[in-house]
């Protein structure tokens, strides 16, 4: 039993496929996955497929990436989370790679987005890339913590997971963690307590070994916790147990069906 905590099935590479997606959840032991928001106009979709699908999962948020777009305020995110499939905040963050000026108005969105989470009791997922001082900071001034939640897809050292770790966070490893340059980060999943571990795809995006460069799906998450599992030198089944425990406990208001 395996969960995919972060992906994208609403985007055209995978949606176009949803019921044989969703079948191959399944037929590898994916027993749920979480549908994550970029923006809100593409929302609607990602509340349909989540009530289409009792073991679809949904966020509100908008990607730190993503500027030509509706600017969500804390009222706005408010009443969208609460949807009863929402059980996140996010994905949110900072990603100073393809906007190196490093734009205020990142940061106001990361916060209006942490604000909301404290406010809605519910967990943040946060994304960060080529920031990760500007994100532990902020996530410190803002309480952060008090809300909880994910840094999904990490890829930073293990003194960023250890700051994170301190702030109540999890840790959540894609199939990045599987790559054969990726050493320095499965030191970083040896590392992780166990009671804080998740694993992703992250799809249509960074499929896992043996299926890289190719479209990723959330069936795939099993060779991530096959990687995970191995650098950890415990067993998938291990893994997979203690990962969907996690999951559960971290974002309470999904129901396993």
């Amino acid at each position: 039993m395996l969960v995919d905590s972060h992906c994208h099935i609403d985007f055209p590479d995978l949606i176009e496929d949803e019921a044989g997606v969703l079948a191959r959840m399944v037929d590898n032991g994916v027993t749920h996955a979480l549908c994550v928001s970029v923006k809100l106009e593409t929302l609607p979709g990602i509340l349909a497929l989540a009530e289409r699908h009792a073991n679809v999962f949904a966020s509100v948020g908008v990607h730190p990436d993503n500027a030509d777009c509706e600017e969500p305020d804390e009222e706005r995110l408010l009443a969208l989370a609460a949807h009863p499939k929402v059980v996140a905040i996010g994905e949110t963050g900072l990603d100073y790679y393809w906007h190196k000026d490093a734009p205020e108005w990142q940061r106001v969105r990361f916060r209006t987005h942490i604000r909301a989470a404290r406010r809605s009791a519910k967990p943040l997922i946060i994304h960060t890339r080529d920031s990760a001082a500007d994100t532990i900071r902020l996530m410190r001034e803002e309480d952060a913590g008090s809300a909880g939640g994910v840094m999904h897809c990490f890829t930073e050292t293990r003194e960023v997971a250890e700051q994170a770790l301190d702030l109540g966070f999890h840790i959540s490893f894609s199939g990045i963690v599987s790559f054969k340059n990726a050493e320095a980060l499965r030191d970083v999943a040896r590392y992780v307590p166990a009671e804080r571990l998740l694993v992703e795809t992250d799809a249509p995006y960074l499929a896992p070994v043996p299926y890289r460069g190719k479209t990723n799906q959330p069936a795939y998450v099993r060779h991530v916790a096959e990687a995970v599992a191995a650098a950890r030198g415990e067993t998938l089944a291990a893994i997979a147990e203690r990962t969907t425990q996690n999951f559960f406990r971290l974002f309470k208001d999904a129901q396993p069906s």
